[in-house]
């Protein structure tokens, strides 16, 4: 008897434990449970729903100029200080002359020598008389016909050294022309190092540069998931970390195909870069070198239905939600869902405006 009542409680419990396991396999056939108090309780509502990529990074100037001297010398004069608003063709600085000058006047001399005695050397055998007569020897007229050669030898020789020497006069005049230096576009001029005026400088060697505040770029990388979906024109919202009460906005202006090369050694799982430059709208606040934070807008849906991206569970590939019935009972009800976002999810099909959702 005691092993008979022992078979009967062993399938009781296994009949417990398959109802309970099946109830739990199948939510939607358990009974509405009544809310607690932890339950937190959101309307179904229609609003315009936007995907964003966020994107951060570094505010350069669109358009500058740098200024390299044009040739090594002492700096005559200073027409512009640090941060001066300058326009274009306005002298930036004037080099000293004299070297240079004394070494164009040395390049003048030597030309002008070696055309002197290649003129000289021609002019001599022209005059000297040499033709062989016909009792001359054969030795004579090889030592002749190599003179010859020579002569043909070293004539182009000059030509080709006059051709060399008058390039670099040339070059020199027009450094000499660039003595006072000239602006080459209208912005601010900043010097390299701007508590250094330089009064000596080298032969190209870069002094500072000429930008232009009223454009600005934001500079950003993204990841190979990103890159695809970010189209030129697209609207960026801007904020700056220093202001962010401040708005400000940008567009896309270019999206580049090739990744971020990269000093470092690269490795197999190393994840992929690709530049993105934003332009950016005028503002008395913004500089280059500021860090900038932005939301390049991806889509736009107006007039969907949405509810929290909190409130929506999943089930294998399945959507659904916990719908409020009211009096403390929720059910639960599968959606069809759309455009997504951390925030809101777009609902296709299932719901209402003005129905509500919970989750506990």
């Amino acid at each position: 008897m005691k092993k008979k009542i022992k078979w009967i409680v062993i399938l009781v419990v296994l009949a417990g434990v398959s109802f309970l396991l099946y109830n739990m396999a199948n939510p939607s056939n358990q009974p509405a449970p009544t809310m607690t108090e932890a339950s937190l309780t959101f309307d179904v509502t229609k609003e315009t729903i936007v995907s964003s990529v966020e994107v951060k990074g570094k505010s350069i100037y669109e358009h500058e100029q740098l200024v390299y001297a044009p040739y090594g010398a002492e700096v005559a004069k200073w027409h512009v200080k640090n941060g001066q608003q300058i326009e274009k063709g306005q002298p930036l600085f004037e080099l000293d002359k004299s070297l240079l000058q004394d070494q164009i006047t040395q390049e003048e001399a030597a030309i002008k020598k070696v055309a002197l005695e290649d003129k000289l050397k021609k002019l001599i055998n022209d005059t000297s008389g040499d033709e062989l007569t016909t009792e001359a020897s054969v030795e004579q007229r090889k030592q002749a016909f190599a003179k010859r050669e020579v002569d043909k030898l070293q004539a182009q020789l000059n030509t080709e050294t006059i051709a060399l020497q008058q390039k670099e006069l040339d070059r020199k005049r027009k450094k000499l022309n660039e003595a006072r230096y000239t602006a080459p576009m209208s912005g601010i001029f900043l010097f390299d190092v701007a508590s250094k005026v330089p009064q000596i400088v080298a032969d190209r060697e870069y002094i500072g540069k000429v930008v232009d505040l009223s454009t600005l770029h934001l500079v950003v990388f993204v990841g190979e998931s990103d890159v695809f979906r970010i189209q030129e024109g697209m609207s960026v919202a801007v904020q700056m970390n220093a202001m962010k009460e401040v708005p400000l906005k940008g567009k896309v202006l270019s999206v580049s195909k090739f990744a971020k090369a990269s000093t470092e050694q690269s490795t197999a799982n190393q994840a992929a870069q690709f530049e993105v430059v934003i332009s950016l709208e005028p503002s008395e606040y913004l500089i280059a070198g500021l860090s900038l934070k932005g939301e390049i807008e991806i889509s736009r849906k107006e007039d969907v239905v949405v509810v929290p991206t909190i409130a929506i569970l999943r089930e294998s590939d399945k959507h659904y939600v916990m719908l409020d019935k009211g009096n403390g009972v929720y059910e639960r009800k599968d959606i069809e869902i759309g455009q997504e976002t951390p925030d809101k999810t777009e609902v296709v099909k299932g719901l209402k405006v003005g129905e509500k959702v919970v989750i506990q």
